[in-house]
Order: structure tokens, then C-alpha cells, then sequence
């Protein structure tokens, strides 16, 4: 559907994007990450057609954006950060002005502005004047434009800036529904929105892109180790013993541990793990005896027993978690929590952006407002 192939544009005495390499396919929603003065709004300007690559193809539909800009564009819906409205028109004046510019014919207009007005909202509002319209609904109107003419692609640059809580779900669901028949580019800043809406994700830095893939994969991806916190009842030293007799298991590291029967837990190696007679010696070989086989003595039974809380790594990347459980429930220690331990979004994020830097970016093109942004093109 979208190919963006070795895309450049260059400044001068600026960095701007250099070599975007990457396509879409329909119905997919893409989110396109960065921080302030990365390159996002410059991408999405020349794949809008807002601005011409120095370098660097792209294709909508199979139609070049060079060769064919009126007719890619027909296929394209655009929502800059700021909606392109005009405050003195009245919210159906603007819309049949935006169908007529978008070559809606005559005989559908009537029937496309209802469905958007009913899709987003906006009822009762038709003679509303835009200026006296809430920013929520500005961003609504904003959309509006962007979907009447049934586009293929829709190129979103922080859709659900401004709105309530409830409006935010809303246009949220009404993106799941566009990404069923269409592909839709997704630029926002609400990190855990990447992962609600999107099945992929776009991180640009300084101008070149630096990951791609698919929001549960990009740990992974950064060589993340597959890693499980567990919180489980039973003696200490037992537990631990078994769990890195385990087969796959490259480290088990004590977490702290408030009702561990042994004070603060800390990492320590199996050979200088404590043995059992070392922490009641006066219990002599009747103590040694006894936790010689410390499945002879589940915890399960103990009401009030220890808990032990420990981050066990895996070699290889290695599933270890149904081996863990097997094992715990053949020795009837109680598994009271277990959870795969992986990098968040936020922590991906910074991971590949965060650096010293501070050099010249694009920042003034991205903060620029430009007179297409306030008229919508057609």
C-alpha cells in the first residue's frame, strides 16, 4: 500500500531524514515513534506530498508521488498536529467545502458527511460555528476531513491530542475499524497508545529509523534476555536450590523478600548459598537428615510459611516457565506469582533515542506551520 524507498531530504546546515527505508501493507496501523525534532513530521509531510524528498521514491497504491501527486494524494486522508480548519465556517459549510475539494460526487456528499458527523460525533453541532468549538471537537472535525472521501491511507499526527478520556476510547476504537480495510500511519506521543492500536511500531532517531517490528517483539529484538519474576512458598535455600538445577536456567537472583526465612535476599551464588546446618548448627545430624530431601517437606502445609522471591534467566532466550511449574507442583511448592519480565515501550524507547547529542536537527521544519497545513489539499 505505502513504499517509502531510501527517502532523504536534506537542509541546508541541517540534518533532516536521511535513507527512510520501510513500506505498509493495508490494513495494517503503524506507529511511528520519535522524539521532537526526529523526523516524523517531515517523513509524514513528503509521504502527504506536503514536501518534495531530496532524494528517495514513494508510492502509494503503485502510484509515485513524483510522477502521479493529484491521484496518490486522492488516496491519502491527512491529520497534521494541528487540524486545518477554517474558525468562521460552521461545521457544514466545512465539511461540503472539504467533500467538493476531495471531488466527492454531488449525489454522495449529503450521504458521506452524515456517516462522518454520525461516526464522530458530531450531531447537533451543523451550524455550530468552528471558532466556538471545544478543542475535542476541533480534533474531531480534524478527522473528519481526513476520512470523508473513503481514503486508503490515513496519515495520523497525534490523533487524540486534547480530547477527554471517553473521546480518546472512542477515537481509538473508530482507528481499529479504519485499520480493517485501511493502513493507517499513527505519529503520537501516549506510549501505551502504540500498544492498544497498533501491530507495529516505527522508532526514528536523528533522522534515520532504528527499529522496526512488533511491539511485543522489540525486546527481543534488542537481545533482551527471556527473564521470569516469581514469588514462590517454600523454603529458601530449597527453592533456590532446585530452581538452578533446572535444565535451561542461566541465573537465579533472590529479589527482596520481606517474609523469606532467611533476612534480605541478594544475589548470591549457588556455592555460597548457606547450607542448612550452617543456619541452625545446634540441630546437628537430625537437621541434615531433614533437609537432605526437601520435597519430603511442602510448604503448602505451612499456612504462614516462607515465600521466596527470585528473577530466574533463561539461556538462549529458552521458555522456562513450564518447567518451573512442574517442577514446583511435583515438590508442592505453591507458585504464588509468576510474570515474564520484559522492557516496556517507554524503556525501548529511550533505550535507542536517549544519547549526547544536542546537535542540528529539524526542528525548525517540524515546528514550522506552512500555509498547505492550513489549507487542506485536495
Amino acid at each position: 500500500m505505502l513504499e517509502v524507498k531510501q527517502v532523504s531530504k536534506l537542509y541546508e546546515n541541517q540534518r533532516g531524514v536521511q535513507n527512510i527505508d520501510f513500506s505498509m501493507s493495508r490494513g495494517e496501523i503503524v506507529g511511528f515513534l520519535g522524539p521532537n525534532g526526529a523526523g516524523k513530521t517531515t517523513t509524514m509531510r513528503m509521504i502527504t506530498g506536503y514536501l518534495n524528498p531530496t532524494m528517495g521514491s514513494i508510492t502509494i497504491d503503485g502510484l509515485s508521488m513524483a510522477n502521479h501527486p493529484k491521484k496518490a494524494r486522492q488516496k491519502i486522508g491527512y491529520l497534521p498536529e494541528t487540524p486545518p480548519l477554517y474558525p468562521e465556517m460552521s461545521v457544514q459549510a466545512y465539511l461540503e467545502f472539504i467533500a467538493d475539494l476531495r471531488g466527492i460526487p454531488v449525489k454522495e456528499r449529503k450521504r458521506r458527511i452524515g456517516e462522518v458527523v454520525e461516526r464522530l460525533g458530531l450531531q447537533g453541532r451543523e451550524k455550530q460555528i468552528i471558532r466556538g468549538l471545544s478543542k475535542g471537537y476541533k480534533q474531531r472535525m480534524g478527522l473528519a476531513q481526513a476520512i470523508i472521501h473513503n481514503p486508503d491511507l490515513l496519515v495520523l499526527d497525534e490523533p487524540t491530542s486534547g480530547l477527554d478520556p471517553k473521546q480518546i476510547i472512542e477515537i481509538r476504537q473508530l482507528i481499529r475499524e479504519l485499520g480493517e480495510n485501511h493502513t493507517v500511519l499513527l505519529s503520537t506521543h501516549i506510549l501505551p497508545e502504540i500498544n492498544t492500536l497498533c501491530n507495529r511500531v516505527l522508532i526514528i532517531n536523528q533522522g534515520r529509523i532504528v527499529m522496526d517490528g512488533h511491539p511485543d517483539q522489540l525486546g527481543q529484538s534488542m537481545g533482551e534476555r527471556f527473564e521470569v519474576s516469581l514469588e514462590i512458598k517454600g523454603p529458601r535455600h530449597a527453592v533456590l536450590s532446585e530452581l538452578r538445577s533446572l535444565p535451561n536456567i542461566a541465573g537465579v537472583k533472590p529479589l527482596a523478600d520481606e517474609n523469606a526465612a532467611i533476612g534480605p535476599a541478594a544475589d548470591i551464588p549457588a556455592a555460597l548459598e548457606p547450607q542448612p546446618e550452617e543456619l541452625a548448627p545446634e540441630q546437628g545430624a537430625g537437621a541434615e537428615a531433614s533437609q537432605a530431601e526437601p520435597a519430603a517437606q511442602p510448604a503448602a502445609s505451612q499456612d504462614n510459611g516462607p515465600t521466596v522471591k527470585v528473577l530466574v534467566s533463561a539461556k538462549d532466550n529458552a521458555d522456562i516457565r513450564e518447567a518451573i511449574f512442574y517442577r514446583m507442583a511435583e515438590l508442592k511448592y505453591p507458585i504464588l506469582g509468576m510474570k515474564k519480565e520484559s522492557l516496556s515501550l517507554e524503556d525501548i524507547f529511550l533505550k535507542l533515542t536517549t544519547n549526547e547529542e544536542t546537535g542540528a536537527s529539524e526542528a525548525d521544519a517540524d515546528s514550522e506551520t506552512t500555509e498547505e497545513e492550513v489549507t487542506p489539499n485536495a
